[in-house]
């Protein structure tokens, strides 16, 4: 019976690491939940390094990335840091999902009795890191894999610059709209307001809320400029 569990053991392992290895990219939160900041006591920071370290090309989720990166959910890893903190430890987990939310790997917890906040969740996120050997082990290989599509709504764009088709893609904790050609055109954050969401467009950043006769409307200040700029937008959500 120990001999059956430790070879289905080391079976999972290996599945995990090939999983794993078919991923080039890695997605890194700019801010774990449960935390109050972006890159509080710099664990974002850290974790974008480890990932790096360990041969995944790593952006955050608001960084400006390349095209190849942004044009499909599926092409890459998605981080996150789970926090289990009693009165005197301080303990985090690492966890890595694909572009459905499925769990593939969750790393030992690193603990660190420090009392001080800075020092603790460092030590705590290293030790986490450093006995991941899933992460330590990867090693990007091309595979023949097919990823299924998820199922999306399509809708329209008219504005001066853009008459083409949009693609909606729910994500977590919003949506992303794709162009024709899968070039990540805009990505829409909820907010506590309904339909009315924080709005990424290339360079510009504003207001993304839904008006009369279900218009939609992207609103901002371009940088330099005191002039807002509002833009409709026509899709089903």
């Amino acid at each position: 019976m120990k001999k059956f569990l430790v070879l289905f053991l080391l079976v999972t392992a290996v599945g995990f690491a090939q999983n794993l290895n078919g991923y080039k990219y890695a997605m890194v939160p700019s801010k774990f939940l449960f935390l109050k900041e972006e890159n509080m006591y710099n664990l974002n920071l850290l974790t974008k390094m480890y990932l790096q370290k360990y041969g995944f090309e790593t952006y955050y989720n608001n960084e400006t990335a390349p095209d190849e990166f942004v044009i499909s959910n599926c092409n890459k890893i998605y981080i996150d840091v789970l926090e289990n903190n009693n009165m005197f430890t301080t303990k985090l987990k690492v966890v890595v999902k694909d572009c459905k939310g499925t769990v593939l790997a969750t790393s030992e917890e690193g603990t660190s009795a420090e009392k001080e906040y800075q020092v603790a969740y460092n030590l705590a996120l290293r030790m986490a890191f450093d006995n991941f050997g899933i992460l330590k082990t990867h090693k990007f290989q091309l595979t023949d894999k097919i990823v299924e599509t998820p199922k999306m709504e399509v809708g329209e764009i008219s504005s001066e610059d853009l008459n083409r088709k949009l693609t909606v893609v729910k994500t977590e904790n919003g949506f992303d709209l794709y162009n024709i050609e899968n070039k990540l055109l805009l990505s829409a954050k909820n907010t506590s307001v309904r339909n009315v969401f924080i709005a990424v467009a290339g360079i510009e950043r504003g207001v993304l809320q839904k008006g009369k006769n279900d218009l939609w409307y992207f609103e901002y200040y371009r940088e330099g400029s005191k002039k807002l700029i509002s833009e409709n937008l026509f899709f089903n959500l």
